[in-house]
């Protein structure tokens, strides 16, 4: 939250006497609703449902997915694997982003496994009282996830060539 003095525990109880008869506007008691590392396909239907939250005036979600190309080189195979800590990272990582903004409901998703060109990688999804706290906390989890998270990406070129990025 950019310019404004208020702090958030872990717990999202945040600056209570700021908004003292709005308790919207102070991050959710159990704001983390969703998180998993899996190796069945990604639902946006899933994770956007998991942050639904009355109190929340705006979600900003972010879908990661297979593109065809990177570098200039055609992708032709593609799969992620993961540390068997990854998911205590990733709940780290999220416990971070609402111990930092006024999060409502937060939640996250990554493939690992084979994946084709189109498949969805990961989905993230942050509830805020507000549209740029969303945005903010929403850009915060995925780039922290990208690399915190201990989960890398192994990739085939058309060419025949191979890299792993994030290793």
């Amino acid at each position: 939250m950019t310019g404004m003095a208020q702090t958030y525990d872990a717990a999202g109880s945040g600056d209570r006497g700021k908004y003292p008869d709005h308790p919207g506007e102070q991050g959710a008691e159990d704001p983390v609703r969703l998180l998993a590392v899996r190796e069945t396909p990604l639902s946006v239907d899933e994770v956007f449902a998991a942050v639904g939250d009355h109190a929340a005036g705006g979600t900003a979600l972010f879908v990661g997915t297979v593109r065809d190309h990177d570098g200039g080189s055609d992708v032709a195979r593609l799969g992620y694997s993961s540390h068997p800590s990854a998911e205590a990272e990733l709940r780290r990582v999220a416990e971070k982003v609402v111990a930092d903004h006024p999060v409502r409901a937060l939640a996250a998703v990554h493939r690992v496994g084979d994946l084709v060109v189109g498949d969805l990688a990961v989905v993230v999804a942050v509830s805020c009282p507000h549209r740029a706290e969303a945005f903010d906390a929403c850009r915060k989890l995925i780039d922290d996830l990208k690399h915190e998270v201990p989960i890398w990406k192994h990739q085939t070129f058309s060419d025949g060539t191979e890299e792993w990025v994030g290793a």
